[in-house]
C-alpha cells in the first residue's frame, strides 16, 4: 500500500485554515468520487491507497505528539489491508475469491470479520426484502463492472435469464453458527456493495483503540465521525450534487459519532441506445437499476450498515425506497432527478432531524 502524508498542524504540518472542518463529496458505491477537503483549522491529514481506493484520515485532537500520530496512520493502513486481503473480489488470493472457487454444495470456513460482514449483509438482505444481494458477483462480470474484464455491454435476453435463474432461490447459504457459506448455485460472491463501510469500522476501531477522540476517516467515500472537527463543530460532511462538473456539494450534514455513506448511478456507468447502466444492480432482474433516483445517502452509527443501506434503498428506488426508509426509521437521504438537471431532495424523517442545509 502506497501512503502519502500531508503536512497540517502548525510547525511539522501546516494548519488546514478556516472554513468548514471537512468536505466529503461523494460519489456511487464502489466508483465513488474522490474525497475532497475545505480548509478547517487544526486537523492532521493523512492520505494512502487501499480497497482499490483512496483513503482519508484527519484527526482534530489537540496536543498528540508525532509518535501517536504515525501509530494511528500505521494503524488505518493494517485495519484497511486486512480487510482488501481478506474480501478483495480482485485479490486471486483473498478470502472471498477462495470460496468463490470453492466446490458447491460444500461449507466454506470463514473468519471472524468476514463472517460479520456476510452476517450484516444477510441481515439488511432480509430487512430490505432482496434488494440487498452479495451473491451478485457473476452478474456485475457478466455486465463489465467486475474483475474479469469483460467490455461493458447489455448481455442478450438468453443471457439475462440465465442470470436470473442463478440467482433465485438463496444461492449463498449463511450459516451463522457454524461460521460458513455455502454456494448452492454457481454465483460468484461481492463484497463491494458493504466491505468499504466494513473497512472503515475497522479502521475507526483501532482509532479508538490508541484513545484518540476526535477524527474522521474515509475510504472511497464512506466515512466515520468521532468527536469534533478542528474548529470544535460536528465533522461537516456533503452529498455531492450528481453529475456536476466540477464537482461541488449539494448538501451539508453535521456529523459527530456517526457514519455515512452514499450509492449512485453516475460515477461507474455505461450509456447505450440512450439508456444510462449504472453499477447499481437490481436482484430481482440481474440488471442495472432503472429508476430517477440519482444518489441515497444513509447515516447510520457503524458504516458497514450505512454501506449497505444506502445499496438497498437505492435498488427499491424513489417509492419504496423512501417508504422503507421511513418505517425502519433509517436516516437516508434521496436525490431523484427532476429534469432540467435539477434534483429534489427526499430527506427521511430521521435525517431531517440530523440538521443541515442545501448549498445547491
Amino acid at each position: 500500500m502506497t501512503t502519502i502524508r500531508s503536512t497540517a498542524l502548525p510547525g511539522r504540518r501546516a494548519a488546514l485554515g478556516a472554513g468548514l472542518g471537512v468536505l466529503a463529496l461523494l460519489a456511487g458505491c464502489s466508483e465513488r468520487g474522490r474525497f475532497f477537503a475545505l480548509p478547517g483549522s487544526g486537523a492532521a491529514a493523512f492520505h494512502g491507497l487501499a480497497m482499490g481506493s483512496s483513503w482519508t484520515l484527519k484527526i482534530a485532537t489537540r496536543g498528540l505528539g508525532d509518535t501517536l500520530l504515525d501509530a494511528a496512520q500505521a494503524a488505518v493502513g493494517r485495519a484497511l489491508g486486512d480487510v482488501e486481503r481478506r474480501m478483495s473480489h480482485y485479490d486471486g488470493e483473498s478470502e472471498l475469491s477462495r470460496l468463490n472457487r470453492h466446490p458447491l454444495g460444500e461449507p466454506f470456513s470463514l473468519s471472524v470479520p468476514t463472517r460479520q460482514v456476510f452476517a450484516v449483509a444477510q441481515s439488511v438482505q432480509a430487512a430490505s426484502g432482496g434488494a440487498f444481494d452479495v451473491a451478485l458477483g457473476r452478474v456485475v462480470d457478466e455486465w463489465g463492472f467486475g474483475p474479469a474484464g469483460k467490455a461493458r455491454a447489455v448481455p442478450a435476453d438468453g443471457e439475462l435469464q440465465a442470470l436470473r435463474q442463478l440467482q433465485a432461490g438463496s444461492p449463498l447459504h449463511i450459516d451463522p453458527q457454524a461460521g460458513t457459506v455455502t454456494r448452492r448455485a454457481p454465483v460468484q460472491a461481492n463484497l463491494s456493495g458493504i466491505a468499504k463501510g466494513y473497512g472503515v469500522d475497522r479502521a475507526s476501531a483501532a482509532l479508538d483503540a490508541l484513545g484518540i477522540g476526535d477524527y474522521m476517516v474515509e475510504v472511497g467515500g464512506e466515512i466515520r465521525t468521532r468527536g469534533l472537527n478542528g474548529s470544535g463543530q460536528p465533522w461537516q460532511l456533503a452529498i455531492e450534487q450528481p453529475d456536476a462538473m466540477p464537482q461541488r456539494a449539494f448538501f451539508i450534514v453535521p456529523l459527530s459519532g456517526l457514519s455515512l455513506a452514499t450509492s449512485g448511478d453516475y460515477r461507474n456507468y455505461f450509456q447505450y441506445a440512450g439508456r444510462r447502466y449504472s453499477h447499481e444492480f437490481d436482484p430481482a432482474t440481474a440488471a442495472p437499476v432503472q429508476h430517477g433516483l440519482a444518489s441515497v445517502s444513509v447515516v447510520a452509527p457503524d458504516c458497514t450498515r450505512a454501506d449497505a443501506w444506502s445499496t438497498a434503498l437505492f435498488v427499491l428506488g424513489p417509492d419504496r425506497g423512501p417508504a422503507l426508509a421511513h418505517r425502519l426509521g433509517l436516516a437516508a437521504c434521496f436525490l431523484l432527478r427532476d429534469g432540467d438537471g435539477r434534483f429534489r431532495l427526499l430527506p427521511s424523517p430521521a435525517f431531517q432531524a440530523l440538521g443541515g442545509q442545501r448549498v445547491a
